[in-house]
């Protein structure tokens, strides 16, 4: 295939559009302006409605000169295809183009994708010049829109990772892409009565996975500081300092905070799932309750370091604790809780959280009161860090 390659299809509204792709695109996006054509925001090359009469021939001719070639694809504009999907999926959608002219961009793509299936393997191993991104915000979700590689009609879709959790492509809890019909109908009803569940679920499960996984890396953690703690000594018996005490204690402290995180981040949408009177637990709803006082008051301290005045390391780990231990003591009646209640279809924005104790209970006592600390969230560039 030549180094520089335009694509050319045809848009509804704009006619002929070109897109330039290969290791030296430049020399098709210099054939393009010489043949009169723009370029619009996405990157998309349009001919201007008053511009002069280019035709195909013409930058052909031109595209020779620059060391392009031009192919004409049999498939229509995928902004098109894009956007009259986005209308007919339920919810407030929107659809853009994205352009990945050298093959190396390409690339970027992959630690994003969030799929088990066609996409994911397509994305590494294919040719994928451009694609149309969907988005709802309102829902969080994010899916990327493909040609279907090695067939004249058809597409793939699937997701980019939800906001604040990792995996990529081979994530065990990633929903498999799925193959779409070139009819916008067709497409909209597979996506709403196929993946968008799916979607929903995994989503849902990577939450619930992510959250276990916290607590049981800051149980392990209590668990040996507690044992370090009342033996006065490292495990290989090698005696403590009074400061080497405060000194573990303040680690302690600070890695729980910065992996409680992942908790405040996703347990308030798994909370507003959970209906305990529904389940074989009903007695779970004091539990859940708690639960969702530790989040608040998680968020409140949050909001405050991020927003607010400096919040004093003393103050902000006496406040931290408190929260993370009641998910310590009923995390275990959430888990089950929320494994229960996946979602079966693509939920409507819930009605409001778990509500407040109107009497909130004393906090359980925390290790290591008094002790001073600085707690990152992971990044340098995290605003719980400056």
């Amino acid at each position: 295939m030549a180094e520089a390659q335009i694509i050319l299809s045809h848009s509804r509204e704009s006619g002929i559009v070109a897109i330039a792709s290969g290791e030296q695109y430049p020399w098709a996006h210099t054939a393009l302006a010489e043949s009169g054509f723009q370029r619009d925001d996405d990157g998309v090359w349009h001919l201007p409605a008053d511009g002069t009469q280019t035709t195909v021939v013409d930058l052909v001719t031109c595209a020779k000169r620059h060391r392009a070639s031009v192919h004409t694809s049999s498939r229509r504009y995928i902004g098109d295809a894009a956007r009259d999907l986005a209308r007919l999926l339920p919810g407030q959608w929107h659809a853009s183009v994205e352009i990945y002219a050298h093959p190396a961009w390409q690339e970027d793509l992959v630690p994003w994708i969030w799929d088990s299936g066609d996409l994911g393997r397509a994305v590494q191993s294919e040719r994928i010049p451009y694609a149309a991104v969907l988005t709802d915000a309102a829902q969080g979700t994010t899916l990327l829109f493909v040609e279907r590689p090695g067939h004249h009609l058809g597409y793939l879709v699937g997701a980019f990772s939800p906001e604040g959790l990792e995996g990529g492509y081979g994530d065990p809890h990633a929903p498999p892409s799925i193959v779409l019909p070139p009819f916008p109908g067709r497409a909209a009803q597979a996506l709403t009565d196929r993946y968008l569940p799916a979607y929903e679920q995994a989503v849902h499960a990577r939450q619930t996975a992510a959250i276990a996984g916290v607590l049981g890396d800051i149980r392990s953690e209590h668990d040996t500081w507690q044992a370090m703690n009342a033996s006065g000594s490292y495990s290989v018996a090698t005696p403590l300092s009074a400061a080497a005490l405060g000194a573990s204690t303040e680690l302690f402290l600070d890695h729980a905070w910065r992996r409680f995180l992942t908790v405040v981040d996703h347990a308030p949408t798994l909370l507003d799932r959970c209906r305990p009177a529904n389940s074989p637990w009903p007695d779970d709803a004091s539990a859940l309750s708690r639960l969702a006082d530790a989040v608040s008051d998680a968020e409140a301290l949050l909001d405050e370091i991020v927003h607010g005045d400096a919040v004093p390391e003393q103050e902000r780990r006496a406040r931290a604790w408190p929260a993370i231990e009641t998910w310590l003591t009923d995390g275990d009646a959430f888990l089950r809780q929320a494994r229960l209640s996946a979602p079966h279809r693509r939920p409507a924005p819930a009605a409001g959280r778990w509500r407040r104790s109107t009497a909130p209970s004393s906090p359980p006592p925390w290790p290591g009161a008094g002790w001073r600390c600085g707690s990152p969230r992971g990044s340098a560039e995290h605003p719980c860090q400056r």
